[in-house]
């Protein structure tokens, strides 16, 4: 609870953060931080887990109750409060201000011991998808901690992690250990815009301070029964599908509604989504093919291995009427919709949207391109870094079946994979179906014990040799 006056204004245990109040428990929280890690490292190589996951869970609090919802992704508190984090860990950082409404990425780099090598990248963002309040059943920017799980917006999607990496990273600067390679790590502003002013932007702007080998980002996880009944996978991604958005636009004739007519475009435009969304089988991919190599048992049957095993569309806006508020007795001339295409990689999307004309068969409907897929492919997992990434959770998780994946959505990662870096998505947590499923959702929250385990995972991967 905060402990300042708040001028009137809601106390952060009910509604939102006072913003003086934010800054004194953040300070306060890195504080902490700064005193516990210190204090690991006095008396024993080990760190003191237990001191930094209390810490950690604090700072995550902290995180999850700045509101950086995009849009507008104004992320100049959060990169701001990353940025004290860190320096006062000793480690400097950058910011990079980069939109017209607050957008904000943040550099920071430990130095390695070989400079020959490129460095490891850990990336993580800094905005959140909005949220329907009422919907909520916690404040979703209250951090609350219920049963075991810390939830509000960003906790999966990517607070958590992001945290989990900035420990990580913080308490290899503090163990005096020197990397082998210099490790790097990026928030960015943005993500959820495709990477506008965030990856994107600093891609174009200032790729020099961000250019490395390996990529570490948001994507796979472990799970008991997501990608296999009965067994402990852990998924790492080394792939996404491509992201293609499609309008879909049907004309007609304009009339009264109390006299039906053949040319509705509101019937022509059903009857084409009907036809838009019948895909046939997808050639099955080779990194599916190697999970259930890997496995060694059939993937699992749930949402998202169907999601991973074919190219889908989901219908994801309708949009139809005359005037405002509609006139419910009038035919309009045209009605639309949104597809939300998904591709694995390799497929050709032009040849995929000329499929999709071809069943729909109708010169009164239109398919239009919303945006240009991208298509790095997949990052090969025959690395040093994939076998360090693989010991470190057999460490933990000494059951663990640790696998390459692909996954269903898109992230920062394809963006670098574009430039040659080879990325994995790497969220080091044991995860069920809900838990997983709730990012973007009202209910999104993670285990504060998984969230724990994690720092350590990312410890043992950026303190290795590769």
């Amino acid at each position: 609870m905060c402990d300042v006056a708040c001028g009137g204004r809601a106390c952060p245990a009910t509604t939102t953060i006072c913003e003086r109040g934010l800054r004194q428990q953040a300070a306060r929280c890195s504080r902490i931080f700064i005193v516990l890690v210190a204090a690991c490292f006095a008396t024993a190589a080990e760190p003191d887990w237990s001191a930094i996951d209390r810490s950690a869970v604090e700072l995550l609090q902290q995180y999850i109750r700045i509101e950086s919802i995009d849009p507008p992704a104004n992320t100049a508190e959060a990169a701001n409060f990353i940025k004290r984090i860190l320096e006062e860990n000793g480690i400097p950082a950058r910011l990079y201000p980069s939109g017209p409404n607050g957008q904000t990425n943040l550099v920071a780099r430990i130095a390695g011991r070989d400079r020959s090598k490129k460095p490891l990248l850990l990336m993580n963002h800094l905005d959140v998808v909005p949220v329907d309040r009422k919907a909520w059943k916690v404040d979703p920017f209250a951090a609350v901690i219920q049963n075991g799980e810390i939830w509000g917006r960003g906790a999966m999607d990517m607070k958590g992690i992001g945290i989990e990496q900035l420990v990580a990273f913080v308490t290899l600067k503090k163990s005096g250990m020197v990397p082998s390679r210099d490790i790097v790590m990026l928030s960015t502003a943005d993500e959820e815009n495709n990477g506008t002013y965030g990856i994107r932007w600093m891609i174009e702007n200032h790729f020099s301070d961000i250019d490395a080998e390996y990529v570490l980002d948001e994507g796979g996880f472990g799970t008991r029964s997501i990608l296999a009944e009965g067994k402990l996978v852990f998924g790492v991604a080394v792939g996404e599908k491509q992201t293609l958005w499609l309008r879909v636009r049907a004309r007609g004739t304009a009339a009264h509604g109390s006299q039906p007519i053949p040319d509705n475009a509101n019937v022509t435009l059903l009857n084409a989504l009907h036809k838009a969304m019948e895909l046939g089988p997808a050639k099955p991919h080779p990194v599916v093919a190697e999970m259930i190599r890997t496995i060694g048992a059939p993937l699992a049957a749930n949402k998202y291995t169907a999601a991973i095993q074919a190219n889908t569309v989901s219908l994801t806006t309708l949009t139809s009427g005359v005037g405002s508020p509609v006139k419910v007795n009038v035919i309009p001339s045209t009605a639309e919709a949104t597809l939300d295409c998904r591709l694995l990689p390799g497929v050709n999307s032009a040849e995929f949207i000329s499929e999709m004309k071809a069943r729909i068969n109708d010169p009164r409907v239109s398919v239009e391109e919303i945006n240009r897929p991208e298509d790095p492919g997949a990052s090969t997992s025959q690395t040093p870094l994939f076998e360090t990434i693989r010991r470190a959770i057999l460490k933990t998780h000494t059951d663990a079946i640790v696998t390459p994946m692909l996954v269903p959505h898109g992230t920062d990662s394809n963006k670098l994979r574009e430039k040659g870096l080879i990325a994995y998505g790497l969220t080091p947590m044991v995860l069920d179906l809900s838990t997983a499923g709730s990012m973007h959702s009202d209910q999104e929250h993670i285990p504060v014990a998984e969230f724990q385990k994690g720092i350590r995972i990312f410890y043992d991967v950026i303190s290795a040799e590769f």
